[in-house]
């Protein structure tokens, strides 16, 4: 099964009370890779590898048809400092 990024996008959305969130099909379109940056206060307190599994975990089910998922998992205040 192909996803697409605004399924991605909605789960994570959804799940991780996101205050910033960039899903990119960097597949031509097909679904197989996704390029990802996710900000979350869920994250708070979290290691990277903590981060990473959580949202591995939230997207199980569609793990199996991704080919590539890359990610970038940050609180909003790590966010809002890269951003000045």
């Amino acid at each position: 099964m192909v996803f697409s990024s605004d399924h991605i996008k909605s789960k994570l959305q959804q799940h991780l009370d996101t205050s910033h969130l960039e899903v990119n099909d960097v597949s031509d379109g097909c679904g197989a890779k996704f390029d990802c940056v996710i900000v979350s206060d869920k994250f708070e307190g979290k290691t990277l590898l903590q981060r990473h599994r959580m949202v591995n975990d939230l997207l199980k089910e569609e793990m199996p048809s991704i080919h590539a998922f890359t990610m970038k998992t940050l609180t909003t205040e790590q966010f809002n400092k890269t951003k000045s």
